[in-house]
């Protein structure tokens, strides 16, 4: 790995590119760690953010530093006869079981929390609320930032080819998301609304992650551009009920 040369502008169109598409990307994992993070006591609750995002920052770096064995991850490793592209029988990596498994668990996990929100009884005043163990939540976080982790990194290798800008954009995507973990969990989280919508978002990612698991491409502009005209009727209806 060798140091790349700041001075050359390139350099720094290139990191700035890829820490925006980092953050961008790290968007969804926010959502979840949000949604998973809120089953902890409050006090806990930053710390497993925290957490969550510092191991998928050196889970990133890791495979960044491995690029060769990630790069076979891509060969095939068996092939399904009844799906085919351009005629040809599709061949599955072990990226794309990763991607598949990754989706499922992402939509059983978001369908589990949406039916938990709708199924659970009214709080009883003086009632002790039960959460979950600290242990259990870091868990999922690092389970999921495994997948995303794995999407990420091939967006990096496909764009810049200096290892080590790639692990700047990381390193800063990573404290820019840790930044406004925050907020954005408690903004979420203070709207029951708003969780439905985010929980109906990381099933649509799921859905995505099982689909580029069998190489149909479905561009991720489309489920983005989805989610933010939802937010903004979301918006707008909060609006409305904030005025009545």
């Amino acid at each position: 790995m060798h140091f790349p040369d700041f001075s050359d502008p390139a350099i720094w169109l290139s990191l700035l590119t890829l820490t925006f598409l980092e953050i961008v990307l790290g968007v969804d994992n926010i959502i979840f760690i949000s949604i998973i993070a809120d089953k902890l006591e409050p006090a806990q609750q930053r710390r497993a953010r925290n957490i969550g995002l510092i191991l998928a920052m050196i889970f990133r770096i890791g495979l960044l530093l491995t690029i060769t064995w990630i790069m076979r991850l891509k060969e095939p490793v068996f092939t399904l006869s009844f799906i085919t592209d351009n005629g040809q029988p599709i061949g599955i990596s072990w990226k794309d079981l990763i991607l598949i498994a990754g989706g499922l668990f992402l939509i059983v996990k978001s369908t589990l929390e949406i039916h938990h929100k709708l199924e659970k009884p009214a709080e009883v005043p003086g009632q002790k609320k039960v959460y979950a163990s600290l242990s259990a939540v870091i868990l999922q976080i690092v389970l999921v930032d495994a997948v995303f982790s794995f999407d990420s990194i091939l967006t990096a290798i496909g764009m810049v080819e200096e290892v080590a800008v790639m692990i700047l954009a990381v390193i800063i995507s990573i404290g820019v998301m840790m930044a406004f973990a925050g907020p954005i969990s408690r903004f979420i989280n203070k709207h029951p609304t708003l969780q439905m919508l985010a929980l109906s978002f990381l099933i649509a990612i799921g859905i995505m992650l099982i689909a580029e698991g069998f190489h149909q491409k479905i561009s991720k502009s489309y489920i983005y551009t989805t989610i933010a005209f939802s937010l903004i009727v979301e918006m707008l209806n909060m609006r409305i009920r904030r005025k009545e």
